[in-house]
């Protein structure tokens, strides 16, 4: 090695090698040409379905992650399969019985004559996953036919609220020890463009892990310690050997990518399947057991340019992260009688747990620590 070649090397082994994490500050899926989206959050319950419509026709993929999803209409996304154009993708709440909300959107896009013509009619196209939120006030209150219709209805190119509305509005966040030591997920959305291409997504965060900023490495919101004081940390607990007190299905990160790009079938689902990074970014754990964590992806095309697919796929996982981080810091705590009580990221202003994500080994003194300063049992386990 010559000599100069080997004063490089050390020079830059000196200097820091930290990864330059970046998430989009700003923006929303709406920015996406050919996007609109509408909420229905039902008055009675924390509940309600999200609506983001493609009236012109999207190109349209899927991944599916966790182990317990919910879904509708994904096989049809599969690149080998006939239908090509999506009009509609649905997140809802109410796990299963949420699913309904997409006939009142089907209905609605069929009463403007959008749809796939197959024969004398319209069919419109209508994928859509959901989330359990079933255990936050009354369960038999979830979104049907007609909150998808008056989500439709409600449906805009502006930036779409976020926090606790539309499918986010009974999302929970770290439930390893379930609703009792939760905290509020919710809904939100971020956007970037490059190149001419923007890339958005809306993501409604409702995850048995915690949510971790990667800049910081700190957990935002997860886990309380038993007494509900402060946020414990979902991997701290299981590597002290907690274990889960769920059933399977009793969570679920659930959401939707667009990008204006020209995409293939193929192509829009290798978006899909790279968003899921942000998720991994942001999430901790993920794609568990008891997650059905879904991403479909929506290219309307309107900017009439490819892009390359593996560089739309990173703005994928960015914008992914930057949603799921936003979704939890626009809630507010559930204070309301009846419902449980649900603390939010704002109540936890300098949160003392590092994720053991963040840092290469779980440091040896942590669950000590953290097992001395934890109230005596009462609270369930």
């Amino acid at each position: 090695m010559s000599s100069s070649v080997s004063e490089s090397l050390t020079s830059d082994a000196a200097a820091p090698r930290r990864a330059s994490i970046e998430l989009p500050s700003g923006g929303s899926i709406t920015r996406v040409a050919g996007i609109r989206v509408g909420h229905f959050t039902d008055p009675r319950r924390p509940t309600g379905c999200t609506v983001i419509l493609a009236e012109g026709g999207a190109v349209g993929g899927v991944d599916v992650r966790g182990a317990a999803p919910g879904t509708r209409e994904t096989e049809l996304l599969a690149p080998t399969n006939l239908v090509e154009q999506v009009h509609a993708v649905v997140l809802a709440g109410g796990s299963a019985f949420g699913l309904d909300a997409a006939s009142g959107v089907m209905r609605w896009l069929e009463a403007r004559g959008i749809g796939h013509r197959a024969g004398p009619a319209r069919v419109p196209i209508v994928p859509a996953a959901i989330l359990f939120d079933l255990a936050v006030g009354d369960h038999r209150i979830r979104p049907d036919a007609q909150a998808g219709y008056a989500a439709c209805e409600a449906a805009s190119h502006h930036p779409p609220a976020e926090g606790s509305v539309g499918a986010g509005a009974g999302a929970t966040v770290g439930k390893l020890h379930g609703i009792e030591r939760a905290m509020r997920g919710g809904l939100g959305s971020a956007s970037v463009t490059v190149g001419g291409i923007t890339v958005g997504a809306i993501v409604a965060v409702n995850a048995v892990g915690d949510v971790i900023d990667p800049v910081s490495g700190l957990i935002i919101a997860g886990l309380r310690s038993a007494d509900g004081q402060r946020i414990a940390g979902t991997m701290s607990a299981l590597l002290r050997g907690e274990l889960p007190g769920l059933s399977a299905g009793m969570a679920t990160t659930i959401g939707c990518i667009a990008t204006d790009a020209v995409l293939t079938k193929a192509q829009a689902q290798k978006i899909a399947q790279m968003a899921h990074d942000g998720l991994a970014r942001t999430i901790d754990p993920v794609h568990t057991q008891f997650d059905g964590d879904t991403l479909f992806t929506l290219a309307t095309g309107a900017s009439g340019l490819s892009g390359n697919p593996s560089a739309l796929g990173a703005m994928a996982a960015a914008v992914t992260a930057a949603a799921v981080l936003r979704a939890v810091r626009a809630v507010r705590a559930l204070t309301e009688p009846g419902l449980p009580w649900l603390p939010a990221a704002a109540d936890f202003d300098d949160p003392p747990v590092r994720s053991s994500a963040s840092s290469p080994a779980f440091p040896p003194n942590a669950a000590a620590s953290l097992a001395s300063s934890t109230s005596p049992p009462g609270s369930k386990p």
